[in-house]
């Protein structure tokens, strides 16, 4: 009876095309850059990922809410995706360890969804011409007003979000007394990366997203991390100046996604939108030290140039993206440093890339 009764509701995109479907039954309207992930489990994790802050997010698995949610598999303080996009929504759910409902999840958080839309089709459409941005509206507002409203939206290329979502004061996690020390800046980060590290032996201390070189060195730690984050990375000033300076001390330092083009930037490589961008979690990536393939969880919509990188003497491609040739990994030569574009942490997917953060705390041991 519910999903007979469920309002109508439409996706606009900026360039005037408009999807129809149903709303879930959060009445309004909402704004971002429509993307998609390939991902077919995981959804929570997605939705809880800062690094998604600003963007209305197409799920291409046909069933979204069919195991309900979890406690244990939020990534952040809350749902951090500006809207949801999907085929088939689930008010029902299945899983005996569920702690509720996407549906109530979605209520408690107020967050705007649209279903029953063919997503085939969307996703195609966004494939062929670019990421963009969108608004869901569930509550009948003038589609004039609604493209008045969608043409004052920023664009992602320039805009600075990690300010949005990081931390706005220092904490700890794991345990004191653990053997290493790390101080890691929030431009988004995700709760399992603190978890692998703190399983590790590391007792990180996050810092907020404009915090300075002094404020993480007063920790004394071990190594330095960088996190993964929304946004254009160029905007990220202070990060910037923080890698520098990490550098340029030597110290052991270690970047994921936006930490990653970070990096890049603070080796005078630039980087760029991407058309798409890639999200999901069966990203095929080659390491070029190893030899071996690697299937990720991928989630960025900028990325590093690989030219400039490969003209760089003191830098070197580790992986490269098996679809589009992308920059998926880097290091530095004389210095204690590498990054990844992809999610090693796997919250959600597969866990090949693990290594890596075995990978830096045996740079700290260093």
């Amino acid at each position: 009876m519910k999903y007979t009764t469920r309002k109508s509701a439409i996706l606009l995109l900026s360039d005037g095309t408009i999807f129809h479907g149903k709303s879930i039954g959060i009445s309004g309207t909402t704004f971002g850059e429509v993307c998609f992930n390939t991902g077919m489990t995981g959804y929570q994790e997605i939705f809880t990922d800062p690094s998604y802050f600003g963007q209305i997010m197409v799920a291409t698995n046909t069933h979204i809410g069919n195991y309900g949610v979890s406690d244990e598999e939020v990534e952040s303080n809350g749902i951090k995706i500006a809207g949801l996009v999907c085929k088939n929504f689930s008010f029902n759910y299945s899983r005996e360890g569920a702690s509720g409902s996407l549906e109530d999840y979605f209520k408690k958080h107020n967050l705007i969804c649209i279903s029953d839309v063919d997503t085939r089709a969307l996703v195609s459409y966004i494939r062929e011409n670019g990421a963009m941005n969108s608004v869901i509206c569930t509550d009948d507002t003038p589609i004039e007003e609604l493209k008045a409203a969608l043409a004052k939206v920023p664009d992602m290329k320039g805009l600075e979000l990690a300010s949005k979502v990081s931390t706005k004061e220092p904490y700890f996690y794991g345990d004191e007394n653990a053997k290493y020390k790390v101080s890691a800046l929030d431009l988004g980060i995700k709760t399992n990366i603190l978890r692998n590290l703190a399983k590790r032996d590391c007792y990180i201390k996050v810092f907020p997203y404009d915090a300075s070189y002094a404020d993480l060195a007063s920790f004394n730690p071990d190594g330095f991390f960088l996190s993964n984050g929304p946004g254009d990375p160029e905007p990220l000033d202070s990060a910037i100046a923080v890698a520098k300076e990490i550098l340029a001390n030597d110290k052991p330092l270690f970047g994921i996604c936006l930490g990653h083009q970070v990096i890049g930037l603070a080796n005078g490589i630039s980087t760029y939108k991407m058309f798409n961008g890639h999200r999901g979690i069966n990203h095929p990536v080659s390491n070029l030290i190893t030899g071996k393939g690697e299937i990720t969880s991928q989630n960025h919509g900028f990325a590093v140039n690989r030219e400039e990188l490969e003209a760089n003497p003191e830098m070197e491609i580790t992986h490269l993206h098996l679809n589009d040739g992308t920059v998926a990994g880097m290091r530095m030569k004389n210095k204690n440093c590498f990054s990844v574009q992809y999610h090693p942490e796997a919250s959600p997917g597969p866990h090949d890339s693990s290594y890596l953060f075995d990978q830096f705390v045996a740079n700290l041991k260093k």
